[in-house]
């Protein structure tokens, strides 16, 4: 069974320092360690439909290779900057472990893109 919304929730929340909010609105949870966004998920039940979408940071030649490699399941980011972000859905396709290396990288990517005093505060 293909990670679920709850599931993609806990482990983004399992990263050190990170936290979530809403800026966009009820139906939009936004993960973030410091002040910077690295993963969004609709979570408006009634709506969406049943594989879960989430939002990840991505290096853009690996957003492309991971596109390729998954074409109906990790697709250039929605609402977001297409170089830089990918929608991926969680419909059994990726296997798990996967979705959550995509996870961190997306974190990784946003805590090395804090400047050094906020990464010293947050002790990472």
């Amino acid at each position: 069974m293909p990670l679920n919304r709850r599931d993609i929730w806990d482990y983004c929340l399992s990263k050190p320092h990170a936290r979530e909010d809403y800026p966009f609105g009820d139906d939009t949870l936004v993960f973030r360690v410091g002040d910077k966004i690295f993963a969004l998920m609709g979570i408006d039940i009634e709506t969406e439909e049943d594989e879960p979408r989430i939002n990840l940071k991505c290096d853009p030649t690996l957003a492309i290779i991971l596109r390729q490699t998954y074409p109906k399941s990790v697709l250039p980011g929605y609402h977001m900057n297409k170089t830089h972000w990918n929608t991926v859905v969680s419909n059994g396709i990726i296997p798990d472990n996967e979705i959550q290396d995509m996870i961190d990288h997306s974190y990784d990517l946003i805590v090395k893109s804090l400047t050094k005093k906020q990464r010293t505060e947050l002790g990472l």
